[in-house]
């Protein structure tokens, strides 16, 4: 057999080889959702990514016969370290052949890295933060993906076990019916504990005229505000500043339905919770072969404005403060949700993901008519 050889990536032409990579190695899979191109090489540029201020990170490409076999990459988040009291190095954007050789020379070569800055444990797939790709696809692979959540196929987790990887976490997706005839379920009890919390404790849902209003009134790091308290306690969360957040503003407000943003107020105006979907991409960026230039716009723009049958919905994000779980305020949420979708003729909404030790993240789909129909891990070991 040829000689297998990782290096790490240089330059700019290889850096759009390695993402190019996943590309090639899905270009026949239907289920397959690749990243964009142009946020990918956004993600990895220390100038455009604030998560390089307290992240390190290495590229890594395998090749054979000059042939790209594999990529990975290296990441240090030293604030989730700080946090988590770990020194841990996580590897993310994985791809390789069926090849155990192949997968366990990239994973060795994150190994080494990470040891020689001090870290003592390896885990991934994470990307920089809890907003990038993150969990291996371990069941589910022939259900689409999302633009938002990795597809890989089923000999991944295989090699992992082989190569001495042990689950440490999981997560769960779920497929959930938007209520009609046939699929009602018991969505009545989210609107009579909503008109409840509303006589109760006063909260209300915000609605926006537009997007600018949205900016112009300060509601970015308000809702992004309760994401970092939310999700606190989340495995290997940290937390969100203000940069991270007007990048992530950036990048997904233009894909924004403002009906699709349902933030929960208490009547003093505190932002309590909030409710973020917007509608699947997942086939719009499979026909622009993940690139918005020249033409991968029209295809965005026709699934997200003159899409008269939409099917899915993704929801991107849900949470609630803490303190206010238990008080009924992601029923006001759903509420003000389900309405919108059956009005504009969703079958289905995609979950985000969600851990499936989570027991009240889990509670909130029973009174909806739902299956989970993708499971995903996070592998790691000590080095």
């Amino acid at each position: 057999m040829s000689e297998l050889l990782v290096a790490p990536v240089r330059g700019r032409r290889e850096l759009r080889t390695f993402v190019r990579f996943n590309y090639e190695l899905y270009k026949d899979c239907p289920y397959a959702v690749p990243d964009f191109l142009e946020d990918t090489l956004d993600t990895f540029n220390p100038q455009k990514n604030p998560a390089f201020r307290f992240c390190e990170a290495e590229f890594f490409l395998a090749r054979r016969d000059g042939r790209i076999v594999g990529r990975v990459a290296a990441i240090i988040n030293r604030r989730a370290n700080e946090t988590w009291h770990e020194k841990h190095v996580r590897f993310g954007w994985i791809d390789f052949i069926d090849d155990l050789e192949v997968s366990a020379a990239l994973l060795h070569a994150v190994e080494e890295w990470g040891r020689e800055r001090g870290m003592t444990h390896i885990v991934g797939p994470l990307g920089f933060t809890d907003m990038d790709l993150e969990g291996m696809l371990t069941d589910g692979y022939d259900q689409l993906s999302t633009m938002n959540s990795i597809y890989n196929y089923p000999y991944y987790p295989e090699h992992m076990a082989r190569l001495g990887y042990q689950k440490e976490v999981g997560w769960v997706e779920r497929k959930v019916a938007v209520p009609r005839k046939g699929h009602e379920a018991n969505q009545e009890k989210y609107f009579k504990v909503a008109e409840l919390v509303k006589r109760r404790y006063g909260f209300r849902i915000r609605k926006f005229k537009s997007k600018k209003e949205i900016m112009r009134e300060g509601y970015i790091p308000k809702v992004l505000g309760v994401v970092n308290r939310a999700y606190a306690n989340l495995y290997g969360y940290s937390e969100m500043d203000q940069a991270q957040m007007e990048a992530y503003a950036k990048q997904y407000l233009p894909f924004l339905d403002k009906r699709y943003l349902s933030v929960v107020e208490t009547a003093e105006g505190e932002v309590i919770g909030m409710g973020i979907c917007i509608t699947s991409l997942s086939r719009a960026i499979q026909k622009a072969k993940a690139k918005l230039f020249p033409f991968g716009w029209y295809y965005m723009a026709k699934a997200l404005w003159f899409n008269r049958h939409p099917e899915t919905l993704d929801m991107l994000l849900v949470g609630v403060l803490p303190e206010y779980q238990e008080k009924g305020a992601n029923a006001l949420i759903f509420a003000d949700l389900i309405p919108e979708g059956t009005k504009d003729g969703y079958l289905w909404a995609e979950t985000h993901h969600q851990l499936e030790d989570n027991i009240p993240s889990q509670a909130q789909w029973k009174n909806l008519d739902c299956v989970i129909h993708k499971r995903r891990a996070a592998f790691g070991k000590d080095i």
